[in-house]
């Protein structure tokens, strides 16, 4: 098969580092099987976030409202309020695909040490986006970001990158 002549050779996609963000939880509420599959709230309790173009912390309020997929797949539906160590406000959403192995699930069902389990093991990821009205953080609403999370004790973390 040819190729479309109309595609064209551009560079691959690189990311740069933005930051880690640690996000505790309060308890999940188990909203319920609805037609789509099984809804739970993770509320935010707080947290914090650092790299070396922003820092601060993730306020209480927000949270993940998950849904459970029949096939055992979490889709992500994430908005965080984040304050910047100098005070200014950013929302922060993002979607994703959290993919657990079937012979991770029992493991990951324990809240005492699903923590522990490796990262690696799974698929955990993000599409971060941002809006916040602040000048010096502006740059922040054109850009495309992407993460990697994993489970901490209390809470949830990631690793995000801009897209450049």
């Amino acid at each position: 098969m040819a190729a479309d002549a109309r595609l064209k050779e551009i560079d691959e996609i690189k990311t740069v580092h933005l930051f880690d963000m640690a996000v505790d939880l309060n308890a999940r509420l188990d909203i319920g099987a609805g037609p789509l599959g099984r809804r739970v709230l993770f509320g935010s309790a707080g947290g914090t976030f650092e790299g070396a173009r922003l820092r601060g912390e993730v306020l209480p309020g927000g949270g993940d409202w998950t849904l459970f997929r029949p096939d055992g797949v979490m889709t992500l539906d994430v908005r965080l309020t984040l304050r910047t160590h100098d005070g200014d406000l950013l929302h922060m959403t993002y979607g994703g695909r959290w993919v657990t192995p079937p012979e991770l699930r029992a493991d990951m069902a324990d809240p005492a040490t699903r923590h522990q389990v490796d990262p690696a093991r799974y698929y955990f990821r993000t599409n971060p986006l941002f809006e916040t009205g602040a000048k010096r953080y502006a740059w922040l609403n054109d850009v495309v970001c992407v993460g990697s999370g994993y489970l901490i004790e209390g809470g949830i973390a990631y690793k995000v990158s801009q897209v450049v």
